[in-house]
């Protein structure tokens, strides 16, 4: 939770936003923090968010920009880890303000994804959007092989909404449901950089990106201390034993290698980690792997006979003690 929490301090303190990109932001926070309910016959906004300062931003743009007068309360979650929460509440104006907010249509029916203004908006209003809804109600995990960035979302048709902004952004997201809950997630590392960016998030997309790639390094230098894997030692191994095997018989033969044999065995050389159909891919024109297969045969064949005939160490004979043939 060290990031989250990091990444929301640092979006909230992001002042002087133009006033279409700050109506963006609230409005998905009362989206994805809260909603809509009736209290004695009225239309009550209500947000509901994890830290004061948050719930003190979103009180002093609905009163700057729409001109309401919000009531901030703190009320205790209900998971017993989340500890206390504050309630942004707009009861007198409730409905006025649904309105002018799009969560209200026309008809008077609660809007089930996001105003469509919104998600069509300019790049810096789309931004403010997902800034909102991150701040209502996302997550960001540490890099690794579970590295997400996550918001949980009030209905399908938001999370669908939150997507096809995302995607206006550049950032691929998809949309799930965890245990009833809809949520929209961002995965690939790129991706969680590029939207903590847009976001505003600079200074953590920044640290996460150090701490990703630091991770990926040090990922990297373990696998190759613990290369104690049986299937890929004897790959490396074999791979050692073909090329010592190559470089020998192209010095058996010399000027008498066919041409055809002499260029799989250059591209066996070459490229010392591919596999054989990775090496004809190389080969121009292509090649089968079947092709390269025998011709690098044939060569090695054509090599131990000319130094059976002349009395010389054979192709076998290149290749390092304690390697398999």
């Amino acid at each position: 939770m060290a990031l989250t929490t990091d990444v929301k301090a640092e979006l909230v303190s992001i002042r002087n936003a133009p006033p279409t990109v700050r109506v963006a932001e609230v409005t998905a926070i009362l989206r994805f923090a809260g909603g809509l309910h009736s209290i004695a016959g009225r239309v009550a906004v209500e947000a509901e968010v994890d830290a004061e300062t948050l719930a003190r931003r979103v009180a002093r743009d609905l009163a700057e920009i729409y001109g309401v007068r919000p009531e901030i309360a703190q009320v205790q979650s209900s998971t017993a880890n989340d500890g206390a929460r504050w309630a942004v509440r707009v009861i007198a104006q409730g409905e006025t303000l649904a309105r002018q907010t799009g969560l209200l249509d026309q008809r008077r029916r609660p809007v089930r994804g996001l105003p469509n203004r919104l998600t069509t908006g300019s790049r810096a209003e789309i931004a403010g959007l997902w800034r909102g809804a991150f701040l209502a109600a996302g997550t960001l995990s540490e890099p690794g092989r579970s590295a997400m960035l996550e918001v949980a979302c009030p209905s399908s048709e938001a999370a669908m909404a939150l997507v096809g902004a995302a995607h206006r952004l550049g950032v691929a997201a998809k949309a799930r449901e965890v245990r009833g809950m809809p949520r929209v997630v961002v995965r690939e590392g790129e991706a969680i950089r590029t939207i903590l960016s847009e976001m505003g998030a600079q200074r953590t997309a920044l640290a996460w990106e150090e701490l990703r790639q630091r991770r990926e390094v040090r990922a990297g230098v373990n696998r190759l201390v613990n290369f104690d894997d049986a299937n890929l030692r004897r790959s490396a191994q074999a791979a050692v034993a073909a090329c010592a095997r190559v470089e020998r018989a192209l010095e058996i033969l010399a000027d008498d290698v066919p041409d055809h044999l002499r260029v799989a065995g250059e591209l066996r050389l070459a490229h010392r980690d591919a596999s054989l159909d990775e090496l004809g891919h190389h080969a121009d024109p292509p090649l089968t792997k079947d092709a390269v297969a025998g011709r690098i045969r044939r060569l090695l064949a054509m090599a131990d006979k000319r130094a059976q005939q002349e009395g010389v160490p054979g192709t076998e004979a290149a290749v390092p003690a304690g390697l398999d043939v």
